[in-house]
């Protein structure tokens, strides 16, 4: 995707963007600003190894360090939450609570969030008492259940040596009497002084190890310290009614992004004069912008407002229409769409217009004989028209059903009375004759026919004229339908010249169209001023003919003089802006 696109489409969803952003900050504010404040007291504690006598050694660091993360875990134990609830006479602890160890160091960070900031700072000043607390009952009766242990085994082995020197006691008498000990009785008292040696020896290891648990509890010292106790807050730390505001309306406008984005991708209609090239195949001649005032009163923008860039933009579509075909000019001219309600009418009739501005005789021949528009356009009535003219012998005068219209050089022949049938009408030999018959009589035909998805009035007078024009409405037509419409125009060997983009947003149109209102008002209501295109309004009412009369007779409603018309000949010049 270009650029180019991207921006076209930012451009075009920026109103759901901004919804997007502003619905989403704004239901984020109001949860925000009535959301229950929770405050947080933090507590900083030290974790250190008992005392090591030999002084602070490197492994004692990290020793701390690695009880510290234990200390971490057990900060938040069941037992030591349940006495701090006890302790600050609460049913139970349901503050949250963050123990937090700092990498690389013996220091624990305790947090305790909850919307009542001295309940938050007490629990955070009695937790890690407790914690100490309970710890230093746990490592006592470690120490006390050790030296019982100790004291027991002391005992026993105490009473093995006191037997057997009781013994050896007893053998030595004998030896003291004067009898001579028998072998089994040397025997006996070498085994008893074995024991007693190996019984003071345990007794010795006992005893240092009794004595090792005394001095180590002795030494044990504060092994939890509180560096930094809490203090009570006086700001919340949530909710942050400007950053949650804010990150909602990012990820709103976000979201309505990607969602237009989606939108577009989904989107297979037409959109611009590139996007109706690359489908049908066919030449971009133009593309006509949506007129900001859409009543009927604004559909002959091109006579209307003669020098507006809308009007422009039918004149740039005139010029490019006579260079699509510079070796066999093109002096009829069929417009016609994919589907019914793409602005077609308001096309041709704008067309008509400016070619007939630009000085040529020019006859708008309304030959879509289902739903006929024109005659509103102009004003004009639809008594007479094609179908009354088709019914006239070859040769017959013209006259009665040409009406002239308010733009000087533009004479319109209305569809008449709508025919049963269209298509045979359209395709007939008489057909044939009336329009070589009106191209003796001007310079220029222009023919709005039917949609030509719709029905096969389009394909049958596309034959019988020199190109074709097909229009299609930006963001309505989709792709495939003017694909078909103009591969069924280039079955029937129709000279296809090029599509026309209609309606295109005003967001979409190029810079200069920004520019309409300030010529709106300077020229509205003034004339052309370059003498040959266009006259702009006149004194006349739309619909009123020029000659005397009654507009809804046939002979006289915009009766025009064969005079005003042109002989057979060479085309008059076009003046080309």
């Amino acid at each position: 995707m270009e650029l180019r696109n991207i921006g076209r489409i930012f451009w075009k969803w920026l109103w759901l963007i901004a919804l997007g952003a502003v619905v989403a900050g704004g239901v984020t504010f109001f949860v925000s600003t009535r959301s229950t404040p929770i405050y947080r007291a933090s507590t900083q504690i030290l974790i250190q190894q008992a005392n090591n006598p030999t002084g602070v050694q490197w492994t004692d660091v990290l020793t701390s360090e690695r009880l510290a993360a234990n200390y971490a875990r057990l900060l938040t134990t069941r037992p030591v939450l349940n006495q701090v609830a006890t302790n600050l006479r609460l049913p139970e602890v349901t503050s949250r609570i963050i123990v937090d160890p700092v990498r690389e160091t013996q220091i624990i960070v305790l947090h305790v969030e909850d919307p009542n900031p001295a309940l938050a700072t007490a629990i955070a000043n009695d937790l890690p008492a407790v914690f100490k607390e309970q710890n230093e009952k746990q490592l006592q009766e470690r120490f006390n259940t050790s030296l019982e242990t100790f004291q027991t085994q002391i005992g026993g082995v105490q009473a093995d040596i006191d037997s057997t020197q009781a013994q050896l006691q007893a053998l030595q008498g004998l030896e003291d009497d004067g009898e001579e000990l028998t072998l089994e009785q040397q025997a006996q008292r070498a085994r008893l002084e074995t024991s007693l040696a190996q019984y003071r020896s345990s007794l010795a290891d006992l005893l240092g190890s009794r004595d090792d648990v005394k001095r180590a509890e002795a030494l044990s010292g504060d092994t939890i310290t509180v560096v930094e106790p809490a203090i009570e807050p006086t700001a919340s730390i949530r909710p942050r009614v400007l950053l949650n505001t804010l990150i909602a309306a990012a990820l709103g406008a976000l979201l309505m992004t990607a969602l237009a984005f989606l939108i577009e991708y989904l989107d297979d209609t037409i959109k611009l004069p590139e996007d109706a090239a690359r489908v049908t195949g066919l030449p971009a001649l133009g593309s006509l912008v949506q007129f900001r005032n859409s009543g009927n009163d604004r559909q002959l923008i091109a006579y209307e407002s003669p020098k507006s860039p809308f009007t422009e933009s039918y004149r740039t579509l005139r010029t490019n229409i006579q260079f699509s075909s510079l070796d066999k000019p093109i002096n009829t001219l069929m417009v016609t769409s994919a589907s019914p309600a793409e602005g077609k009418s308001t096309t041709v009739a704008n067309l008509a217009v400016v070619i007939a501005q630009g000085g040529k005789r020019t006859i708008l021949v309304d030959t879509d004989l289902r739903r006929p528009v024109l005659h509103q356009v102009f004003g004009l009535p639809n008594a007479v028209g094609v179908t009354n003219a088709l019914l006239m012998p070859e040769g017959s005068d013209l006259t009665p059903f040409l009406q002239q219209t308010e733009v000087d050089n533009l004479w319109l022949l209305a569809s008449g009375p709508l025919p049963p049938n269209p298509s045979e009408l359209l395709g007939s030999h008489r057909m044939a004759e009336l329009m070589k018959e009106l191209r003796a009589e001007a310079d220029m035909l222009v023919f709005d026919s039917p949609p030509t998805l719709a029905v096969t009035d389009a394909a049958v007078l596309a034959r019988q004229v020199d190109g074709v024009l097909l229009v299609v409405e930006s963001a309505k037509t989709r792709e495939a339908a003017a694909k078909r419409a103009a591969q069924g125009l280039l079955k029937v060997n129709a000279n296809v010249l090029g599509v026309a983009v209609n309606r295109i947003a005003y967001r979409l149109a190029g810079s200069h169209y920004y520019y309409y209102d300030y010529y709106q008002n300077k020229d509205d209501g003034s004339s052309d001023g370059d003498g040959s295109e266009g006259s702009g309004k006149s004194s006349r009412k739309r619909g009123q003919s020029k000659t005397s009369g009654d507009p809804s007779q046939p002979a006289a409603a915009g009766t025009f003089a064969t005079s005003q018309l042109r002989s057979p000949g060479p085309s008059a010049p076009d003046n080309v802006v």
